[in-house]
Protein backbone atom coordinates (compact mmCIF):
# COMPACT_ATOMS: atom_id res chain seq x y z
CA UNK A 1 0.00 0.00 0.00
CA UNK A 2 2.81 2.37 0.88
CA UNK A 3 4.48 1.42 -2.35
CA UNK A 4 1.41 2.45 -4.36
CA UNK A 5 1.21 5.78 -2.53
CA UNK A 6 4.87 6.47 -3.27
CA UNK A 7 4.41 5.67 -6.96
CA UNK A 8 1.26 7.82 -7.12
CA UNK A 9 3.06 10.70 -5.39
CA UNK A 10 5.99 10.38 -7.79
CA UNK A 11 3.65 10.44 -10.78
CA UNK A 12 1.88 13.56 -9.46
CA UNK A 13 5.20 15.35 -8.84
CA UNK A 14 6.47 14.51 -12.33
CA UNK A 15 3.16 15.51 -13.94
CA UNK A 16 3.25 18.92 -12.25
CA UNK A 17 6.73 19.67 -13.67
CA UNK A 18 5.41 20.42 -17.14
CA UNK A 19 6.15 23.44 -19.31
CA UNK A 20 5.17 26.83 -18.01
CA UNK A 21 2.15 28.21 -19.81
CA UNK A 22 2.79 31.79 -20.97
CA UNK A 23 0.18 34.31 -21.97
CA UNK A 24 0.91 36.82 -24.73
CA UNK A 25 1.48 40.35 -23.49
CA UNK A 26 -0.95 43.00 -24.64
CA UNK A 27 0.33 45.33 -27.34
CA UNK A 28 2.06 48.41 -25.94
CA UNK A 29 1.84 51.96 -27.23
CA UNK A 30 4.57 54.57 -27.30
CA UNK A 31 4.76 56.98 -24.40
CA UNK A 32 3.67 60.44 -25.46
CA UNK A 33 5.22 63.42 -23.71
CA UNK A 34 2.57 66.13 -23.78
CA UNK A 35 3.69 69.76 -23.46
CA UNK A 36 2.59 72.20 -20.76
CA UNK A 37 -0.54 74.18 -21.62
CA UNK A 38 0.19 77.74 -22.67
CA UNK A 39 -1.58 79.94 -25.23
CA UNK A 40 -1.02 82.90 -27.55
CA UNK A 41 -3.43 85.14 -29.46
CA UNK A 42 -4.04 84.56 -33.17
CA UNK A 43 -4.41 87.88 -34.93
CA UNK A 44 -4.80 88.27 -38.68
CA UNK A 45 -6.79 90.16 -41.29
CA UNK A 46 -9.57 87.61 -40.79
CA UNK A 47 -12.73 88.73 -38.97
CA UNK A 48 -11.98 86.64 -35.87
CA UNK A 49 -9.35 86.07 -33.20
CA UNK A 50 -8.71 83.30 -30.68
CA UNK A 51 -6.01 81.84 -28.48
CA UNK A 52 -4.10 78.81 -29.68
CA UNK A 53 -1.34 76.70 -28.06
CA UNK A 54 2.28 77.91 -28.15
CA UNK A 55 3.35 74.34 -29.04
CA UNK A 56 1.50 74.62 -32.35
CA UNK A 57 1.87 76.87 -35.36
CA UNK A 58 -0.63 78.47 -37.70
CA UNK A 59 -0.38 77.69 -41.41
CA UNK A 60 -2.37 80.23 -43.40
CA UNK A 61 -3.68 78.75 -46.61
CA UNK A 62 -3.83 80.95 -49.69
CA UNK A 63 -7.29 82.00 -50.78
CA UNK A 64 -8.73 79.42 -53.15
CA UNK A 65 -12.12 78.95 -54.72
CA UNK A 66 -13.46 82.11 -53.10
CA UNK A 67 -12.57 80.88 -49.62
CA UNK A 68 -10.57 83.30 -47.53
CA UNK A 69 -9.17 82.97 -44.04
CA UNK A 70 -8.49 79.24 -44.30
CA UNK A 71 -5.82 78.00 -41.91
CA UNK A 72 -4.43 74.95 -40.19
CA UNK A 73 -3.23 74.73 -36.62
CA UNK A 74 -0.34 72.27 -36.87
CA UNK A 75 0.62 70.32 -33.73
CA UNK A 76 3.92 69.04 -35.19
CA UNK A 77 5.19 66.35 -32.80
CA UNK A 78 1.65 65.17 -32.05
CA UNK A 79 1.04 64.53 -35.79
CA UNK A 80 -2.25 66.41 -35.71
CA UNK A 81 -3.83 69.42 -37.40
CA UNK A 82 -6.99 71.41 -36.90
CA UNK A 83 -8.32 72.51 -40.28
CA UNK A 84 -10.17 75.85 -40.08
CA UNK A 85 -12.45 77.11 -42.85
CA UNK A 86 -14.14 80.51 -42.73
CA UNK A 87 -17.25 81.54 -44.72
CA UNK A 88 -19.01 84.88 -45.07
CA UNK A 89 -22.74 84.51 -44.51
CA UNK A 90 -25.31 85.93 -46.90
CA UNK A 91 -28.66 84.65 -45.58
CA UNK A 92 -27.28 81.10 -45.95
CA UNK A 93 -26.39 80.05 -42.40
CA UNK A 94 -28.72 77.04 -42.72
CA UNK A 95 -26.71 75.71 -45.67
CA UNK A 96 -23.42 75.89 -43.75
CA UNK A 97 -24.95 74.38 -40.61
CA UNK A 98 -26.27 71.44 -42.63
CA UNK A 99 -22.92 71.03 -44.43
CA UNK A 100 -21.15 70.96 -41.06
CA UNK A 101 -23.58 68.35 -39.73
CA UNK A 102 -23.20 66.19 -42.86
CA UNK A 103 -19.40 66.34 -42.73
CA UNK A 104 -19.43 65.34 -39.06
CA UNK A 105 -21.89 62.49 -39.55
CA UNK A 106 -19.98 61.22 -42.57
CA UNK A 107 -17.86 59.45 -39.94
CA UNK A 108 -20.90 57.60 -38.54
CA UNK A 109 -20.00 54.48 -40.53
CA UNK A 110 -16.87 53.93 -38.40
CA UNK A 111 -17.92 55.85 -35.29
CA UNK A 112 -18.91 54.16 -32.05
CA UNK A 113 -20.73 57.36 -31.02
CA UNK A 114 -21.15 60.98 -32.02
CA UNK A 115 -21.78 63.35 -29.13
CA UNK A 116 -22.89 66.93 -29.73
CA UNK A 117 -22.22 69.82 -27.35
CA UNK A 118 -23.83 73.21 -27.77
CA UNK A 119 -21.69 76.36 -27.82
CA UNK A 120 -23.49 79.44 -26.56
CA UNK A 121 -21.64 82.62 -25.62
CA UNK A 122 -24.10 85.49 -26.19
CA UNK A 123 -21.72 88.06 -24.66
CA UNK A 124 -19.29 87.34 -27.55
CA UNK A 125 -22.00 86.55 -30.11
CA UNK A 126 -20.55 83.05 -30.59
CA UNK A 127 -22.84 80.05 -31.12
CA UNK A 128 -22.26 76.59 -32.50
CA UNK A 129 -21.71 72.88 -31.90
CA UNK A 130 -18.86 70.55 -31.04
CA UNK A 131 -19.05 67.01 -32.44
CA UNK A 132 -16.99 64.42 -30.55
CA UNK A 133 -16.70 61.37 -32.78
CA UNK A 134 -15.79 58.16 -30.95
CA UNK A 135 -14.15 55.11 -32.46
CA UNK A 136 -11.57 54.57 -35.18
CA UNK A 137 -12.52 57.55 -37.33
CA UNK A 138 -10.45 59.98 -39.40
CA UNK A 139 -11.56 63.00 -37.35
CA UNK A 140 -12.18 62.76 -33.61
CA UNK A 141 -13.49 66.30 -33.09
CA UNK A 142 -15.31 68.70 -35.36
CA UNK A 143 -16.93 72.02 -34.53
CA UNK A 144 -18.41 75.16 -35.96
CA UNK A 145 -19.03 78.64 -34.59
CA UNK A 146 -21.13 81.43 -36.03
CA UNK A 147 -22.71 84.74 -35.17
CA UNK A 148 -25.65 83.49 -37.33
CA UNK A 149 -25.75 86.61 -39.53
CA UNK A 150 -22.30 87.42 -41.00
CA UNK A 151 -19.67 84.84 -40.05
CA UNK A 152 -19.21 81.07 -39.99
CA UNK A 153 -16.08 79.09 -39.02
CA UNK A 154 -15.74 75.32 -39.16
CA UNK A 155 -12.91 73.29 -37.64
CA UNK A 156 -11.94 69.63 -37.67
CA UNK A 157 -9.14 67.72 -35.96
CA UNK A 158 -7.20 65.22 -38.08
CA UNK A 159 -4.22 63.00 -37.25
CA UNK A 160 -1.50 61.92 -39.62
CA UNK A 161 -1.68 58.35 -38.39
CA UNK A 162 -3.96 55.35 -38.78
CA UNK A 163 -7.14 55.94 -36.78
CA UNK A 164 -6.82 53.85 -33.63
CA UNK A 165 -9.00 55.26 -30.88
CA UNK A 166 -7.10 53.47 -28.10
CA UNK A 167 -3.65 54.74 -29.01
CA UNK A 168 -4.85 58.24 -29.94
CA UNK A 169 -7.04 58.68 -26.83
CA UNK A 170 -4.46 60.56 -24.69
CA UNK A 171 -3.69 63.00 -27.53
CA UNK A 172 -7.38 63.45 -28.42
CA UNK A 173 -8.14 64.24 -24.78
CA UNK A 174 -5.21 66.67 -24.64
CA UNK A 175 -6.21 68.45 -27.88
CA UNK A 176 -9.89 68.54 -26.89
CA UNK A 177 -8.92 70.91 -24.08
CA UNK A 178 -7.08 73.10 -26.62
CA UNK A 179 -10.13 73.18 -28.90
CA UNK A 180 -12.35 74.08 -25.94
CA UNK A 181 -9.91 76.90 -25.05
CA UNK A 182 -9.92 78.11 -28.67
CA UNK A 183 -13.73 78.30 -28.58
CA UNK A 184 -13.82 79.92 -25.12
CA UNK A 185 -11.49 82.71 -26.33
CA UNK A 186 -12.98 83.01 -29.84
CA UNK A 187 -14.23 86.49 -30.77
CA UNK A 188 -15.59 88.10 -33.90
CA UNK A 189 -13.84 91.33 -34.83
CA UNK A 190 -15.91 94.47 -35.20
CA UNK A 191 -15.69 95.95 -38.68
Amino acid sequence: MIRYLLVLSLILVLASCGEEVTMPKPRDYFRIDLPEKSYQVYESDCPYSFEYPVYSRIENIAESGGEKCRANIDFGKLHAKIHLTYKDLNNNVGTYLEDSRKLSYKHAVKASAIDEYVISAPQRNVYGLIYEVGGNTASAIQFHVTDSTKHFLRGSLYFYASPNADSLAPVVSFLTKDIEHLIETFEWKAK
